[in-house]
Parts: structure tokens; sequence; C-alpha cells
């Protein structure tokens, strides 16, 4: 592998996404260029992608959970919390149920940052995107930092 600084991933279906890889053994190249200290990052798909799952509609018009993938991340992955509102709901019933772990859920234009496993902050690019920390039974706004 080339010498690279950052692997960004875009959207799509996340579930596609994460077959691809798996096809061609890539989740343990990405696992080692994230150990060596390569920033991994994405929007939607190519956000929930680092984590243990989320929610997607990779399977079809209605929202599922995708509960497989990298977990480079032990968290569950929100996405599009303010763009798409059924998302919202069925994340905060997956956590409690227990189908996936607790984990942060973002509004569009907001990002996840950590340093290793540890969430160190949400980063927006707009004045109002949201971020959120989702466990069973409750969810917090957090802090975001407008760039």
């Amino acid at each position: 592998m080339p010498a690279v600084d950052v692997i960004r991933v875009v959207g799509g279906s996340v579930a596609a996404l994460l077959a691809m890889w798996r096809l061609h053994d890539l989740g343990p190249a990405l696992a080692a260029a994230w150990n060596a200290g390569v920033v991994l990052t994405g929007v939607s798909a190519g956000s929930i992608c680092w984590h243990v799952g989320g929610t997607t509609d990779s399977f079809g018009p209605d929202f599922r959970p995708i509960t497989d993938g990298l977990a480079l991340l032990p968290y569950a992955n929100g996405v599009h919390t303010d763009s798409e509102p059924e998302r919202r709901p069925l994340f905060q019933r997956l956590i409690d149920a227990r189908v996936l772990p607790p984990g942060y859920a973002t509004d569009d234009g907001v990002g996840l940052l950590y340093r290793g496993t540890t969430f160190a902050g949400a980063l927006a690019e707009n004045s109002s995107g949201g971020a959120y920390f989702v466990e069973p039974g409750a969810e917090h706004r957090l802090d975001v930092t407008r760039l």
C-alpha cells in the first residue's frame, strides 16, 4: 500500500461497500492503516463502515440495521438524523433492543472525531447541525465545534 495520510470513503450503500471490501480482503489492510495512524474518514456509508453498524437503506427503501461494520470503533453510528427523520427513532430502538451498541449520531454536515477509540468531539461545517450520544433509553446532545 502506498504511503497515505487519509482514507476518505464517500456515501452510497454501506452493505455493498463492506461486501466489496470483504470480497477483496481489505478489512485487515484498513485496520493496519488505522493502527499505523492513517486518518479514516467518510460521510454516510463512509462513516458507518468504521463503526459496529448503524441504520441503512442498503437493502431497499425501508431503513434497517446493519451490524457487521468493520468495528474499528466499538460504537453504533447514526447518520442523516435531520434529513431522514425515520433513521433517528430506529437508531434509538436498535440501541434500546441491544441490536446495536450505544453510539453516536449526527445531522448532515457534522462529523465525529475520535482519538483512537475515544470520542474527542463533534465538528460541523454548518451553523445548525447537531451530534448526539445514544444509549439505551436516552439520547444526549453533544457540544459541536463550528468550523
